[in-house]
């Protein structure tokens, strides 16, 4: 710790706000210890269907959510957590924030979201677009285009190509579908900024998003000549809705407001970090600050980070920003769209009621009945091979309109056939992440597991096999909420960086999955069959997935209209 006086059982909050609920932790900061945790669902949840308001149906590929369910987990989880914990408030040093990135919300002057207008309350382009909101990718394609074009030196530090996920396509979209919100719009804001705004009242801008989802690379943005080739009225995007000065991670963004404090039964003027993103506070958190260490946070989906400490172009990555999450390295970024959504969408909609009623009858899940039931099988004896894209692809293509694939299925196809398809077809995409890595010169050589995704045993050994490598697992059920923590410690003062709250406060078990040689032969001919079919629909040898893609729309649009 540092010279600073602390208390020996002073503790901190960490918040992460995930796609469907916000979690909070209450962490002692000398050792790390969980004392207390609570979890408040979003009444609004995803909104991708109607405005929760109005019921007006949203188009395909839309997804949005409410800014007040993100400021209900600070008044409820929190002081839920800290009751949990039994400690005083006083105690409490300082909070922490992340969010899924890339989540943007268009706010006034002061902050208020433009949903919460009433000349606003029907118009979707007002509300929260969610990291998943993948209506923006024609604004994406022609981003590329262009910059492919003209050799934009920013274009490399992303893999080559820009998502419809990001900052810049979503903004993009605002403008040329809505141009009275994009008028109305004074600040375009992350949400993991957002949430500090809320807590602290002034708005920082984090370095990390600013870096991977903002194309802000070696001090500047996309130039206004550039912007104004997209869009004549696109112009002065950065200088007049993005442009904000940053601030360093596990720094101090201020201090906890009077209102703020009521809401959370904090006290006011402890220190708030600079908010950041889920999978960047949990390298930190599984003690994964050094190079070839990659953190894969795998949930609904799945985001790969690691550190570097050589600056490389690797294809399909989602970014690298220098000190993007510790100083003093490179951090890269990669990601899958669906991970659990995908597991989620198969045991909902395709697995036959008898599945369902034996699970209750042996008071398992049906996913615990899928996984002890494809344990059994031998690799490959499914026979089957299936494409993760149910999502889209986020790394290495880059491509929200591809979808998801299951080859070999027979008359004798069973349900925990395909559930394992589908597993294996993660590890696969996990895979292809790693190899594009190793082969830019920045090797993986450790592969640490965090996220809801650890329970699965039969999972993590699938990826420890595909991918050739021993897993590690963060020692915390709550890894990005921890992360947020330690970044409050350091924001407090109790810490000189990062890196020693890492050794002080995170956790991890080394190499507890170690690949089986019989397997990794295996899944190495499957992985050859994978290759092929990513090629093949990935890289422009069949387009039929993007064709799908606008029949479905035109259909809907059709049936709308």
């Amino acid at each position: 710790m540092t010279d600073k006086t602390i208390h020996p059982d002073a503790c901190v909050v960490g918040v992460d706000f995930g796609t469907l609920s916000g979690r909070a932790v209450v962490v002692r900061v000398r050792d790390g210890a969980e004392l207390g945790t609570a979890v408040h669902d979003y009444s609004h949840g995803v909104v991708d269907r109607a405005l929760p308001r109005s019921g007006k149906a949203l188009p395909p590929e839309w997804a949005l959510q409410v800014p007040s369910d993100y400021v209900d987990v600070l008044r409820t989880a929190v002081p839920q957590a800290v009751e949990a914990a039994g400690v005083a408030p006083e105690l409490v040093i300082g909070i922490g924030t992340d969010f899924t990135a890339c989540t943007m919300v268009p706010v006034t002057t002061d902050g208020t979201p433009l949903c919460e207008l009433p000349e606003f309350a029907d118009n979707p382009h007002a509300y929260i677009k969610l990291w998943r909101h993948h209506a923006a990718q024609p604004q994406a394609d022609r981003i590329n285009d262009l910059a492919a074009q003209r050799k934009e030196a920013w274009l490399p530090r992303y893999g080559g190509l820009i998502s419809s996920e990001w900052e810049f396509a979503k903004g993009l979209q605002v403008l040329e579908e809505a141009p009275e919100v994009y008028e109305a719009m004074a600040h375009w804001v992350e949400a993991a900024d957002w949430i500090v705004w809320q807590l602290t009242g002034e708005y920082t801008r984090n370095a990390c998003t600013a870096g991977y989802k903002g194309i802000h690379q070696d001090g500047a943005y996309p130039s206004e000549e550039f912007l104004a080739a997209l869009n004549p009225a696109f112009a002065k995007f950065v200088a007049d809705k993005l442009d904000h000065p940053l601030s360093p991670l596990a720094g101090s963004a201020g201090t906890l407001t009077a209102e703020a404090a009521a809401w959370t039964g904090l006290p006011q003027g402890i220190a708030v970090s600079v908010g950041n993103v889920d999978a960047h506070v949990t390298a930190p958190a599984a003690q994964a600050v050094e190079p070839g260490q990659m953190v894969a946070i795998m949930g609904t989906s799945t985001c790969h980070v690691m550190s570097g400490d050589v600056l490389r172009e690797v294809p399909g990555m989602c970014g690298v920003v220098d000190g993007g999450i510790v100083a003093g390295l490179w951090g890269y970024e990669a990601g899958q769209s669906g991970v659990g959504d995908i597991f989620a969408w198969f045991v909902k909609n395709q697995v036959p009621p008898a599945y369902h009623e034996q699970a209750r009858e042996r008071g398992l899940t049906v996913h615990e009945l899928l996984t002890e039931l494809s344990a059994t099988q031998a690799v490959g004896e499914h026979g089957l091979i299936a494409l993760d894209w149910h999502s889209g692809n986020r790394s290495v293509l880059v491509d929200h309109e591809l979808s998801g694939v299951v080859l070999g299925q027979t008359l004798a196809t069973r349900a925990e056939d395909v559930y394992r398809a589908l597993l294996e077809a993660t590890a696969f995409g996990t895979r292809v992440i790693v190899d594009a890595f190793t082969d830019s010169g920045v090797p993986v050589t450790e592969l640490v597991i965090a996220g809801g995704l650890i329970k699965n045993k039969l999972l993590m050994q699938i990826y420890s096999d595909v991918t050739n490598l021993p897993l590690s697992v963060i020692g915390s059920a709550q890894g990005p909420a921890l992360g947020s923590a330690m970044h409050a410690a350091v924001a407090a003062g109790a810490f000189a960086d990062i890196r020693e709250a890492a050794g002080a406060m995170g956790s991890v078990q080394r190499h507890v999955f170690q690949p089986i040689p019989e397997n990794v032969d295996a899944y190495e001919r499957l992985f050859l069959e994978y290759q092929e079919l990513h090629d093949h629909f990935g890289r422009g040898g069949n387009d039929v997935m993007r064709r799908l893609r606008k029949f479905r729309r035109d259909a809907l649009e059709g049936k709308k209209n």
